[in-house]
This record gives C-alpha cells, structure tokens and sequence, in this order.
C-alpha cells in the first residue's frame, strides 16, 4: 500500500530530525507514520509518545495479553502497519507469533486460556460494533478486575486510534516483523 500523502524524508525541524533518528534505532528505519504524519504534525508525536508509554508501562494487564489485544484490533480494523508493529514487538519480547498467527480461532484454540478468551472477545466485539453484549461484557468481568476492563477497553481504543490514522492516510506494514526477525 503506498501512503496517501508522500513521506517527508528530510525534516527541518530539529527535534524531528532526533526523533528520526531515535524511531530508525528503535525499529531499523523510519516508521511510515513517523514521516506522513508526525513530520507533518510534530505535536502529534508527543501524544503518540504519551500513548505509547501508557500502554508498555502504565498499564497492570500482563504485556503479552495487551499485544494479543492490538493485534486482534488492528486486523478488526484492517490495520496492517499496527498488525506488524505489534508483532514486531511480540518478536522483540521473545513471545514469538505462533499465538497471533491463531487468532481467528482464539474461541476454539488451546493456545488461549479462558481469561484470554474473555478479553479478546471483549476487543472484538467493542471494536466492530463500538460496544459490547451483556454477555461479551459478564464474561469478561468474570476473568478481570474493574481496572483491567478499564484498561482492555482503553488499549482496544487507543489501537483503534492508531489504526483510523495509518489506514485513512494509506499507511500499510513497514514490514517491521521481517526486519525484527532478521536481527
């Protein structure tokens, strides 16, 4: 997929310049979005950067499970550059993907604890129909305490931000999973 708008490869602003260069250490290449939209809007970066930070530190869900939780809502929302970031964090984290690679079948797969179950229907559910059944929400509140539905609801939400700017601006994968991979 090739963006919408043609990426900014060379900043002027100084600060943006660093923070190519900090996001082409992190990743092994300037992230797309970082050079369609944050080399267009750098203020948006910094509220990309508090949201990132919240979700890999500010949250008591267990990491593994919030990755699960952004995959299932970016391929629900048909984000592919989100889907690989993800799993190239996943990778990164020595998780691997064979777990991800089954998520369309998370309600039957012996991969997935029931808790997990819970939480990923929970994710789908609210991010295709922007709510959740009775159901959906009793069974989830069975498995997680009030803050972590808070925080489920949350990390789907803030995916789904993400995944509304990539993929209305034409941003597609990076093919960030191959290059983690190769390192």
């Amino acid at each position: 997929m090739e963006a919408r708008l043609p990426p900014i490869e060379r900043p002027s602003n100084p600060l943006l310049r660093l923070a190519y260069r900090a996001v082409a250490r992190q990743f092994g290449k300037v992230i797309t979005p970082m050079r369609v939209i944050y080399a267009r809007k750098p203020r948006l970066l910094l509220l990309a950067a508090h949201v990132q930070r919240t979700l890999e530190w500010g949250l008591s869900l267990d990491p593994g499970l919030r990755l699960l939780i952004q995959v299932q809502a970016s391929r629900a929302n048909g984000c592919s550059f989100c889907e690989d970031l993800a799993l190239a964090q996943a990778v990164r984290r020595q998780m691997g993907t064979e777990r991800f690679d089954s998520l369309e079948e998370f309600r039957t797969s012996e991969q997935f604890s029931p808790r997990e179950r819970a939480a990923l229907a929970f994710t789908e559910e609210a991010v295709r129909e922007r709510g959740v059944s009775e159901a959906t929400f009793a069974e989830a509140r069975w498995h997680y305490s009030e803050t972590e539905l808070v925080e489920i609801a949350w990390v789907a939400a803030a995916e789904t931000y993400f995944n509304i700017q990539a993929h209305a601006l034409g941003i597609g994968s990076d093919e960030l999973l191959a290059l983690v991979s190769r390192r």
